[in-house]
């Protein structure tokens, strides 16, 4: 139990601290626009106060529609990233008001040119506002290629609009590098910041999907427990029962020594699934690595088993393969939760007259427990903030004159090795693994 809270905080705490990336990632593109529109946007438009009622006229009108286009792009930055990451599709008909929007900007600006309403320098200013609002969720909603080749034809509308109307050469080359600095500025801003965002939630999902598949994983084996535990002892319990009603009908006093085994049986099933409720059931190595096996790639990891059929496997003693079942379960498991691994290792062999099980992956982090199984496992193994799943291993092989090393294998790797002597002093004691980290 202690095992599953700190477990579930551990993902609460993940999980809260990727929320607060999306927040921050979101408020900043939202902000972005009204940052520009405040003093790139604003500063210029101060000159149009010494050209006349109608300099300030348009200078008033750029201002308002391009704080009305600014609300516009903070509430589609939300779907957009939803459209990027393929939640939901963007609903066309939320462009087409920014669209227009854009339009109106445009000629406003041209014709504060045309009028004279503002110094060249101002001009330029303007023009690296001009389409900022409207391009921070477009370039999510479109491909790079496209978001560029719009760009450019919106970048030759409004130079040509420019030229038109007077515009000097020197403006008008201001204006073409402010229109392309605010059109990479834009897709080098936002395009990796909603890529960043993506993959971190998938990863989160994946993580969460791994925890499933445990999950569901561990009911599979209780119910593969029970089944095996309850369904021999309950058909001989039925058969015993029915024997006993039948000699108690033709007064055989030999029922009652039926019912006296039939009580003996119910007893010995009560106490077996107290044990597989406990998980103190002895584990069966064959079975362990399959089961490892089948689990690790059913959560998208890579898993090789060597040497299951050689004689570290099914030639060592059965409390040796007792003993290193519990290892394989618990490293699978530990895999599951605790690391990010891509493959994942299992190598059965015989040295020096014992059996040598190493589980190696590859999701080794910063805070992989080292080999006193101090620490977080990172790597895939016990069980952070000091739980006992380490420990009860380390009593469970010490109990057959064995040992367990857990850390860091270099480059990103993260090793369990076990070592049990073939002529092991005894078998573990029944309930010696504790279930906290299960």
């Amino acid at each position: 139990m202690i095992g599953r809270v700190r477990g579930w905080r551990r993902g609460w705490q993940e999980r809260t601290k990727l929320q607060r990336i999306d927040l921050y990632t979101r408020v900043t593109l939202c902000s972005l626009p009204w940052v520009f529109l405040l003093s790139w946007g604003l500063l210029p438009l101060g000159a149009t106060l010494d050209h006349g009622p109608v300099a300030v006229a348009l200078g008033a009108a750029f201002f308002t529609v391009n704080a009305v286009q600014c609300v516009l792009s903070n509430r589609n930055v939300a779907p957009a990233f939803a459209h990027y990451r393929g939640a939901e599709p963007f609903p066309p008909r939320r462009l087409r008001l920014p669209a227009a929007l854009l339009a109106v900007l445009a000629g406003l600006l041209v014709a504060l040119a045309a009028v004279g309403g503002i110094d060249d320098p101002g001009l330029s200013l303007l023009v690296l506002d001009l389409p900022l609002a409207f391009t921070v969720p477009y370039v999510l909603l479109v491909p790079v290629r496209t978001y560029l080749l719009h760009c450019a034809a919106f970048a030759v509308v409004v130079l040509g609009l420019l030229a038109a109307v007077g515009a000097p050469a020197g403006l008008l080359f201001g204006a073409a590098v402010s229109l392309l600095v605010v059109i990479l500025l834009v897709l080098i801003s936002t395009r990796p910041s909603a890529w960043s965002l993506t993959v971190m939630w998938q990863a989160e999902e994946a993580r969460d999907m791994q925890a499933r598949l445990a999950v569901a994983e561990e009911r599979l084996r209780f119910g593969r427990d029970m089944h095996d535990v309850l369904g021999r002892n309950l058909a001989v319990i039925a058969l015993k029962s029915e024997l006993a009603v039948e000699l108690a009908q033709r007064g055989n006093a030999a029922a009652v020594d039926q019912m006296v085994e039939v009580q003996r049986i119910a007893r010995a099933s009560q106490q077996e699934v107290r044990d597989v409720v406990r998980g103190y059931r002895e584990a069966d190595l064959p079975t362990e690595l399959l089961g490892a096996k089948g689990v690790l790639e059913a959560a998208g990891i890579t898993c090789t088993v060597e040497g299951a059929d050689g004689p570290a496997g099914i030639g060592a003693p059965p409390a040796v393969q007792a003993a290193l079942g519990w290892v394989v379960r618990e490293a699978a498991t530990n895999v599951l939760r605790h690391g990010d691994p891509r493959v994942c290792v299992i190598r059965l062999t015989t040295t020096a007259g014992a059996v040598v099980l190493e589980v190696e992956n590859d999701g080794a982090g910063p805070g992989t427990a080292g080999p006193d199984g101090s620490g977080s496992a990172g790597g895939g193994f016990g069980a952070a903030g000091g739980g006992s799943g380490l420990a009860g291993l380390r009593e469970r092989l010490a109990a057959l004159g064995g040992s367990l090393e857990a850390g860091p294998a270099g480059d990103g790797l993260f090793r369990v090795t076990a070592r049990v002597p073939l002529t092991a002093p005894g078998r573990p004691s029944p309930g010696t693994l504790s279930t906290e980290d299960r």
